[in-house]
């Protein structure tokens, strides 16, 4: 009786390799949570001590709200103050609860000094299309929320063979989250148009200044590394600076 034996196979067996992404603490992301918290809460104390303007605002709304004279006038600052200011208890926790979210996530890959731009230039993207379209005062940190929403889509999506099934399933749910929200924000009293503003500018910024991994080294070291320039970062901010601010220009005097 004889035993059958499989021939020996010359093919290197298939691995699983778990490459680790880079990690950080998000400190701008707590800082930028931090401090809207405390101007939040001055804003509530100077409410309360000082009562509100005719319009009903409060002091610092007042002074930095997006007011569409003011910034006709050439106050503008009211084009980046709105992000640190808030209606009410439940604005500033959805806001902040997205922030925290979000901006812990994106600010590990993109690092301090992206994220913070991509903050600030979806905020401030987003109050341009604001004032050249809507009326009266408005704030919020949600142009900037929206800014990073818009950003997380193109993260996943230009580094979705890394990703795999996990960026289809972000980008899904994104695109979701993006679509009620701007459903809700068909309803009055909510300034939609801030929230498309923000996408727009955080979409156009991290289109270029997005990471881009790739995978280095040779095995068992093998790391990742962001493939994305200086020169790439600085296109993406000057973009959002120079076509909104050139869309601010026009809203100014026509």
């Amino acid at each position: 009786m004889t035993e059958a034996q499989n021939p020996p196979s010359n093919e290197t067996p298939r691995q699983e390799i778990r490459i680790a992404l880079p990690t950080l603490i998000p400190k701008i992301t707590y800082a930028i949570l931090g401090f809207t918290v405390f101007i939040y809460i001055l804003q509530f104390i100077s409410g309360g001590l000082i009562g509100y303007t005719p319009n009903g605002l409060d002091v610092l709304e007042f002074y930095a709200a997006r007011s569409n004279d003011a910034i006709r006038a050439g106050q503008l600052w009211r084009l980046i103050t709105p992000v640190f200011l808030h209606a009410s208890p439940a604005h500033i926790f959805f806001n902040m609860y997205a922030l925290f979210s979000i901006g812990s996530f994106l600010e590990q890959h993109f690092g301090h000094k992206r994220f913070a731009l991509l903050y600030f230039l979806g905020g401030f993207a987003g109050n341009v299309f604001s004032f050249l379209l809507t009326n009266g005062y408005s704030v919020g940190a949600s142009t900037a929320v929206f800014g990073l929403i818009a950003a997380e889509v193109v993260f996943f999506y230009q580094n979705r063979k890394l990703f795999g099934g996990q960026a289809r399933r972000a980008i899904s749910n994104a695109g979701f989250i993006i679509v009620i929200n701007l459903a809700i924000g068909l309803t009055p009293g909510i300034d939609n148009w801030g929230h498309v503003g923000g996408l727009l500018g955080g979409a156009m910024f991290a289109w270029f200044a997005s990471p881009r991994w790739g995978v280095a080294g040779t095995l068992p070291m093998l790391h990742l590394e962001d493939e994305r320039e200086t020169r790439d970062v600085i296109l993406g901010a000057s973009l959002v600076a120079i076509i909104f601010g050139m869309m601010t220009v026009w809203g100014m005097f026509f």
